[in-house]
């Protein structure tokens, strides 16, 4: 079974162009007032703001089962722990880094109805540190497929993000690899699947949002 492509049509994420737009007002005051440095930071501002905005198109895998990663960047932990605010069970623990170069546009790992949403407010250290996942501050996003399977989302803000920007709703059904949010600049998302999912990826591993496996499950679980 072949991959899908993911079809948007802008290649910069919407919240970016208000960032972009501030660098061509500077090259427009640089312009008028004469100031070839200020035309210089408009320049560089808005070239940086569309770098790190850009949305590219992705190739989403389709075969059953299959779980992609959230988030671009590096694998930094890979685990089993107990997940005891929203999935109340044991949990296969991805943890993944974004910097500043990565693209900061997050997926759905999995098919699924965002069954909760919760932000919690926090510190702003770095977030490829241990505690970040538990100190800083974050956004929390729960999946349920269709056999009623569920998956965590955690996008975690860091030293330089300071904003969070859900692009979804409590009661939305996300396709696989679809568009769920956006973390403005270095940052990282954890990512919680349920205790008997395989695991595709190792700390080290560099990761492409809505494209990479991160792991696999069977659709419809033994029943019990």
């Amino acid at each position: 079974m072949g991959p899908s492509m993911d079809k948007k049509g802008s290649p910069i994420a919407a919240p970016g162009y208000r960032f972009i737009l501030a660098g061509v007002v500077l090259i427009l005051l640089g312009v008028m007032g004469g100031w070839p440095w200020l035309i210089g930071l408009g320049l560089v501002s808005g070239g940086f703001f569309a770098y790190f905005f850009r949305d590219p198109e992705r190739v989403i895998p389709i075969e059953p089962g299959v779980i992609v990663s959230p988030a671009d960047g590096l694998v930094i932990r890979v685990d089993e722990v107990e997940e005891n605010e929203f999935l109340k069970a044991p949990a296969r623990y991805v943890a993944i880094f974004m910097n500043v170069f990565d693209v900061h546009v997050n997926r759905s790992p999995v098919a699924g109805v965002v069954k909760e949403m919760r932000h919690r407010a926090g510190e702003y250290m770095a977030a490829s540190r241990p505690d970040a996942a538990s100190r800083n501050e974050q956004q929390a996003l729960v999946l349920e497929n269709s056999s009623g399977r569920r998956v965590l989302v955690v996008q975690i803000a860091g030293l330089l993000a300071r904003r969070i920007i859900p692009f979804v709703k409590p009661g939305d059904n996300l396709a696989r690899g679809e568009r769920l949010g956006l973390i403005c600049f270095g940052s990282r998302v954890d990512l919680y699947l349920p205790g008997d999912s395989q695991i595709e990826v190792k700390t080290g591993d560099r990761v492409k949002a809505g494209s990479s496996i991160i792991g696999r499950w069977h659709e419809f679980p033994p029943q019990t």
